[in-house]
């Protein structure tokens, strides 16, 4: 895979795959980090070149040659008591996927769970998009996304589904222990099955004139809703 742009790179350098080999313009090559580094640099004089090599005008003067995505097993991604997995029903577009992991990872997620078709997988535009978060997150693939969510179950976690035609507020449910927040595909949301596989529906408040927010908003606000909850627990009558 070759991963493009400042980010993607650098965090390629400090995360969990092997980079071969990173390919940059003189000018970035001097920039600390870069120097610091012990994988080979090799320079190009031009940002044509790199635009070339990368298949893009966005790599910011450097591009690397890495292994292949290393996604990890699902099954540990609920290990820890209060896990929070983030799973992805169909989300086709690379840079949503690569958004959602950004947050997912400045939250402090356990891991993302994408299914295996008709979803995005992680690639270089993803980690682009994704500012190097990928590097540092577990991303888990798997056959089926309901199955997945009822194996959740089974380990313990409650499922929470994000519906626009949801009645619960989403501030309004107990976030402690292991949690899979799931979101819908850009176009139509959660499938039925998927629906039908979570323990809860959620909504954010839509108080404008547009219907929806974009997938990638919706985790941030989410997310950070469930940080919130868990750093402030509400107070519930006993």
């Amino acid at each position: 895979m070759i991963l493009y742009g400042r980010n993607p790179v650098r965090e390629a350098l400090r995360g969990r795959r092997s980079v071969e080999q990173v390919i940059a313009t003189a000018r970035v090559a001097r920039e600390p980090w870069l120097e610091a580094s012990t994988v080979p640099v090799a320079l190009v004089a031009t940002d044509d070149e790199l635009g070339e090599l990368c298949g893009s005008g966005d790599h910011q003067g450097v591009c690397a040659r890495a292994e292949d995505y290393p996604y990890v097993d699902s099954a540990g991604l609920l290990d820890a008591d209060d896990a929070l997995v983030v799973c992805l029903d169909e989300i086709q577009d690379p840079r949503n996927l690569g958004a959602v992991c950004r947050v997912a990872e400045c939250v402090g997620a356990a891991g993302v769970v994408i299914g295996e078709r008709r979803s995005a997988a992680v690639t270089a535009v993803v980690c682009r998009a994704s500012a190097g978060a990928v590097e540092h997150l577990p991303i888990a693939r798997v056959r089926n996304v309901t199955e997945y969510l009822n194996h959740a179950k089974g380990a313990g976690a409650w499922v929470y589904g994000a519906h626009a035609e949801a009645t619960v507020a989403y501030d309004q449910p107990d976030y402690t222990g292991k949690v899979v927040l799931v979101l819908g595909s850009e176009g139509r949301g959660l499938r039925p099955r998927v629906v039908s596989a979570c323990d809860q529906l959620v909504a954010l408040p839509l108080r404008g004139q547009v219907g929806s927010l974009n997938v990638s908003a919706a985790a941030a606000a989410l997310l950070y809703g469930i940080l919130h909850s868990r750093e402030r627990p509400l107070d519930r009558a006993p």
